[in-house]
């Protein structure tokens, strides 16, 4: 299990397929756009109403990625989360 320190956040990257309007799904994209993820832990001085389960939407270029258990997760800090999508 990873347990963030002091106000860093784990998110676990949301996995986005691109697809045309037609619904073919597109492989081989050279990059993920992805900047969603869910909370998957918080740090004990993370002073905003995050909790697990939440659906965020964080910075580009941000935070570090570790792969844990085959699952693509990123740590960064609080502040770095731009929005909650409710």
């Amino acid at each position: 299990m990873l347990r963030p320190l002091h106000d860093y956040v784990i998110l676990k990257k949301e996995k986005i397929e691109n697809t045309t309007a037609s619904g073919i799904i597109l492989t081989g994209s050279k990059e993920d756009v992805s900047h969603q993820g869910v909370v998957y832990a918080v740090g004990p001085k993370c002073e905003n109403d995050l909790h697990e389960g939440l659906m965020v939407i964080f910075k580009e270029y941000v935070g570090t990625k570790i792969n844990q258990n085959d699952e693509e997760y990123i740590i960064l800090k609080e502040e770095d989360i731009l929005a909650i999508l409710e």
